[in-house]
C-alpha cells in the first residue's frame, strides 16, 4: 500500500480532511491523494501558491514574514499551513516551499525545502536540505517527504485516547 493510500484510509477513519499549501511542489502532494479514487472524502483543497502575492492572498502570509525570511523558510511555511487550515474545512494541512533548481545561494541552497504540518491546535516546520539533486528528483522528495509527515501526524492522532 502506499503512502497516499495510507494516508486516505488513516484520514478517513479519524474523519480528517486535508489541505495542501504548496509552492515547489506545484500541487504534487494532492494530485498524489487525488490519484486515488475515493479520494474527495478527505483531501478538502489544495492551494498552489507559486509566487509571493499568491501566498499572500491565497494563504494570508504576511508581507513582514517574507520580507524577514524569505519565501523559503520555516516562518512561511508556518504560515503557508496555518492559511491552509484558515482558508478552507480542512482539519490537517500540509505546506511546501523550497528552492528546487537550478540555482539558490550559498544562503539558500538549490535542494532546500521547508515544510509545516498543522492541525487546529499547533503547526510544526523543518526544513530539508535535499541537495542540488535536480529540478525533478528535488520536487518529488519534497512530495513524498510532505506525505510521509502527514502520514505521521495521522498515525500520532490515531494513537491519543480522548
Amino acid at each position: 500500500m502506499n503512502l497516499a493510500t495510507r494516508i486516505l484510509d488513516l484520514a478517513k477513519q479519524s474523519q480528517i480532511m486535508i489541505a495542501t499549501a504548496e509552492s515547489c511542489t506545484g500541487g504534487m502532494v494532492m494530485a498524489a491523494l487525488t490519484d486515488i479514487a475515493g479520494s474527495s472524502a478527505v483531501a478538502e483543497r489544495g492551494f498552489v501558491t507559486y509566487t509571493n502575492n499568491a501566498k499572500m492572498q491565497m494563504l494570508g502570509v504576511s508581507g513582514a514574514a517574507l520580507d524577514a525570511h524569505g519565501a523559503v523558510s520555516e516562518q512561511v511555511a508556518a504560515e503557508m499551513a496555518t492559511g491552509a487550515l484558515r482558508n478552507s474545512e480542512a482539519t490537517l494541512s500540509v505546506s511546501i516551499t523550497g528552492i528546487a533548481g537550478p540555482g539558490g545561494s550559498d544562503h539558500k541552497p538549490e535542494g532546500r525545502v521547508c515544510f509545516g504540518i498543522a492541525d487546529n491546535k499547533n503547526c510544526v516546520t523543518e526544513t530539508v536540505e535535499f541537495g542540488a539533486l535536480g529540478r525533478t528528483n528535488v520536487r518529488e522528495a519534497a512530495r513524498d517527504h510532505a506525505l510521509q509527515k502527514l502520514l505521521d501526524r495521522l498515525n500520532q492522532k490515531s494513537r491519543i485516547i480522548p
